[in-house]
């Protein structure tokens, strides 16, 4: 899991798409986490990096928030 920071401080892309952290996104050096660290993103940008609509990632989103207020 310590390899994105290899991949962030060398500006170099990850190669190894069995990682649960991989995604086709080299703008993020193909990984999730260094896409997360660099702040807000509109919906969008996310659903460019994962590859589906606007509308997919708002779906998810409020199904997310819903779960997450049944639990408080």
């Amino acid at each position: 899991m310590k390899c994105f920071k290899a991949h962030e401080n060398q500006c170099s892309p990850c190669e190894k798409n069995n990682c649960r952290y991989w995604i086709d996104y080299e703008e993020s050096h193909n990984c999730t986490l260094l896409a997360a660290k660099k702040g807000p993103k509109t919906l969008q940008e996310i659903g460019d990096i994962f590859g589906v609509t606007r509308m997919r990632i708002c779906q998810l989103e409020k199904r997310i928030l819903s779960k997450i207020s049944s639990m408080i």
